[in-house]
């Protein structure tokens, strides 16, 4: 890309006023490592590609990737890193780069960097900035995909950048994959990459979204490393009745029936479940969580307690019920084609999130005891998630992320969890790849939850944190001792 001086001008305009920013900011505790990059060129550069790939508007629909890929071509090649892009559709594809170890890549040793370049809409009446303008306010970064997935993407460049910088000898390939339609399915981006290219991403490890570093007070909670995933699964409940005029109601009425039926399925509650995965996360979380929840967290496997001890965490966080259980959230509706007429069909989504190993059908079918209307019938689209199983939690990466957790945030502990979300780590899970979610920037929950929703944002010390912490795992990982 080309840029005209005075561009040129007002972006080192940009770059100052963000160093300024994160200079008021507090910063984080951060114990430099030796060796490493320069963090503070590499900072400034990484948060000057986050702003420029924000302002790549890759909404999925129709997700426009292949601009944000090229994008990250040109970065890469500037740095002397071999880099591809491939088209999956008009538009659409992704990005390969690779740093390799020796002339003889082995892929069972190999660490894949995954990230994807699309991003949800928005609503821009409810944004506080425009959400494609990488705004800098406050001592935080606002953009839609700030945190996903395009602030991790470019942290995995800005590694990338590091070790090539640094020239580091590396001990295994390291790769990096930047995909889209990670937001609808992944059939133009992950399912593509997989189809037609795994021999240039083929790894036997990878670091991916999903994890968490949680912020409180100022310090890093917990650092939870995601290993598992539910599966997404999208219900059509569709409702039948008699159509006719607006102005003559009858009782046999399609979105009357598709309300009662919303009704009935909204108040029912699946059965608690604990997978080991999730047993785990609780265990370790009770001993740095409120010491009142954690009682309730330790609590879980007692006979006696269980039940009161579920209701309990399930009452405190909607996330932690989301991982105890199968989920259904009621999130579309269809209906009517004008305000006088009567339909003879009402339509709603329900958007199923399974624990792993858990039926569909068997879910379907308690739903239609439930609802008890034989003129309310149910669709899954199974096409959406399949389950894989979970990542190892005594593997040779896993512990480096331990190891690394340890070096840069002392005494923090690091707890596997499972995304209640879906990634495209369960498409890796399937070829047998280690996947772990690591989303290296530490974040308070309330930033957290500011994925997918309204004025998405970063702190800008935690960006620059992140991206220290992800350097830490990938060199601890992957560079010669």
């Amino acid at each position: 890309m080309r840029w005209k001086p005075g561009v040129v001008f007002a972006l080192i305009l940009l770059a100052g006023a963000a160093e300024t920013a994160f200079a008021q900011a507090q910063p984080l505790q951060t114990q430099p490592q030796a060796g490493a990059a320069d963090f503070e060129k590499l900072y400034i550069d990484a948060l000057g590609w986050l702003q420029g790939m924000i302002r790549i508007d890759t909404t999925n629909p129709p997700g426009n990737e292949m601009a944000a890929a090229k994008y990250l071509a040109d970065i890469l090649r500037k740095e002397g890193i071999p880099a591809e892009t491939y088209e999956s559709t008009p538009g659409r594809g992704i990005l390969i780069a690779r740093l390799s170890a020796n002339s003889m890549p082995d892929p069972s040793r190999a660490l894949l960097l995954l990230g994807h370049l699309d991003v949800v809409g928005v609503d821009r009446s409810k944004w506080q900035v425009d959400p494609f303008g990488a705004v800098i306010q406050n001592g935080y970064l606002y953009g839609r995909g700030a945190i996903d997935d395009k602030g991790m993407t470019i942290a995995n460049v800005a590694v990338m950048v590091a070790l090539k910088r640094s020239n580091m000898r590396l001990t295994r390939d390291v790769i990096l994959l930047a995909e889209g339609d990670e937001e609808q399915g992944g059939q133009a981006g992950m399912k593509f990459a997989l189809d037609k290219y795994w021999e240039k991403i083929a790894a036997g490890y990878s670091l991916n979204e999903g994890g968490r570093a949680i912020l409180k007070n100022g310090k890093v909670q917990y650092v939870g490393v995601q290993a598992a995933e539910k599966v997404p699964v999208d219900v059509t409940v569709t409702a039948t009745g008699t159509s006719g005029h607006g102005s003559v109601p009858v009782p046999d009425n399609a979105i009357v029936r598709l309300s009662d039926a919303i009704g009935k399925i909204a108040a029912y509650q699946t059965p608690y479940q604990l997978t080991p995965v999730t047993e785990t996360y609780f265990e370790q979380l009770s001993t740095v969580i409120d010491p009142e929840i954690g009682k309730w967290m330790r609590a879980l496997d007692n006979p006696v307690r269980s039940d009161l001890a579920q209701k309990k965490i399930s009452e405190a966080s909607p996330v932690w019920n989301s991982m105890m259980r199968d989920t259904i959230a009621p999130t579309m509706l269809n209906a009517g084609i004008r305000p006088n007429v009567v339909p003879s069909e009402a339509q709603a989504t329900l958007n199923v999130r399974l624990l792993p190993g858990n039926s569909i059908d068997g879910l379907l079918l308690n739903l239609k005891n439930i609802v008890n209307d034989p003129k309310v019938a149910f669709h899954a689209d199974t096409s959406v998630g399949e389950a894989a199983p979970s990542s190892s939690l005594d593997s040779e990466l896993f512990k480096t992320i331990q190891q690394a957790t340890q070096e840069e945030f002392p005494g923090v502990p690091v707890v596997p969890m499972m995304s209640t979300g879906a990634t495209d780590s369960a498409y890796l899970r399937l070829r047998n790849v280690q996947a772990y979610g690591l989303l290296p920037f530490p974040l308070t929950e309330e930033d957290t939850l500011r994925m997918h929703a309204d004025n998405e944002r970063i702190p800008l010390d935690s960006f620059r944190k992140g991206i220290e912490f992800l350097y830490r795992v990938v060199s601890d990982f992957a560079v010669a001792k």
